[in-house]
């Protein structure tokens, strides 16, 4: 259900790795919890972000959630389909559904987070 090899955090962003730069999106979990998204917040290029800063918001038919960065670093990129079709994120979350790019500043924050066995024992215990 989850990709094998993206690390996740407890307010159930993903994050995939590709040398220095990391994706960022959300969890399927927390957009099928969420519900339609109508709305998605994104931080501008250039935006300097630590580890569990908000990087902006999502806005569903439900809610409105802040979405945290999984690590420090740069903006490089956002995900600008997300503009015209929010919906990516309840469609694809994994995949064409991410929401930013970053340039990681300290790949240690990758401690901090969890492997894809760790986030499914983690959702266990909130579906419980």
């Amino acid at each position: 259900m989850f990709p094998k090899d993206y690390y996740y955090s407890k307010d159930h962003e993903w994050i995939k790795i590709d040398g220095d730069i990391g994706t960022i999106g959300i969890t399927d979990f927390a957009q099928n919890q969420l519900g339609d998204v109508v709305y998605v917040e994104m931080p501008d290029k250039g935006t300097q972000l630590e580890f569990h800063q908000s990087i902006g918001v999502i806005e569903s038919v439900k809610a409105v959630s802040d979405v945290y960065s999984p690590v420090s670093g740069e903006v490089i990129e956002f995900n600008e389909k997300l503009n015209e079709s929010p919906e990516l994120i309840n469609q694809k979350p994994h995949d064409e559904g991410w929401i930013i790019r970053i340039k990681i500043k300290d790949e240690s924050d990758l401690q901090k987070l969890m492997s894809v066995d760790e986030y499914e024992k983690f959702l266990e215990g909130i579906e419980e």
